[in-house]
């Protein structure tokens, strides 16, 4: 762990203390096994641009899960002040990847709520972040960013639903059953006009980095 919780979490709306969780484990098989985090954008690695997107849409503190390459990643990514964590078991889907960044989100003092959000998906900026995160209105908020009507990312979930989220999260499908059986709980926050949800998957993706 790079850094701990002694990083402040600063209020957000009604205010909450709202962390950014990125998750960033994934191996890029269909990408020649490249390592997401590392995928080159702008000059610096995808993870970079991924946690300032975070920060600027205003989660001061952010959880990173690594572990296609973990170490790799913390040699190349400038990551200062993110409380970042490793999944050991990351090859087997994304819900191994989101109940470590829970845990890590566990051990943290004075959080309300994560947002949580994707490193492949570079065209969800800093206005889709805060716009969900405007949506936290309890420790049991449930939101998340919709675009032409689809469900996306960022989500929005608050603490009091994390050990429900976590004992859900298995395989690659991370949070997606737990979202299925709650919808009529969510809070959709449209951000079609302001983020594009593309993911970066294949070689044909990597058109969309710069």
């Amino acid at each position: 762990m790079d850094a701990t919780s002694r990083h402040p979490v600063s209020p957000g709306p009604h205010g909450a203390r709202v962390a950014g969780l990125l998750l960033a484990a994934g191996g890029g098989r269909r990408l020649g096994g490249r390592p997401k985090a590392l995928l080159p954008h702008r000059g610096r690695p995808l993870v970079e641009h991924a946690v300032r997107t975070l920060r600027e849409g205003g989660c001061a503190a952010v959880h990173v899960v690594l572990g296609a390459s973990a170490e790799l990643v913390r040699e190349r990514a400038e990551l200062p002040g993110c409380v970042v964590v490793d999944n050991p078991a990351w090859e087997s889907g994304m819900g191994s990847s989101l109940r470590v960044g829970l845990a890590s989100l566990g051990a943290a003092v004075g959080v309300d709520a994560v947002l949580v959000s994707l490193v492949d998906q570079p065209g969800i900026g800093p206005e889709a972040v805060a716009r969900v995160r405007a949506a936290y209105r309890s420790r049991s908020s449930l939101a998340a960013a919709s675009y032409e009507g689809t469900r996306g990312h960022p989500v929005l979930f608050g603490a009091d639903r994390w050990p429900a989220v976590a004992a859900g999260a298995v395989g690659d499908r991370g949070a997606r059953d737990y979202l299925r059986a709650h919808r009529d709980a969510i809070t959709l926050v449209d951000c079609s006009d302001v983020a594009e949800p593309y993911d970066i998957d294949t070689e044909a993706d990597l058109a969309h980095l710069e």
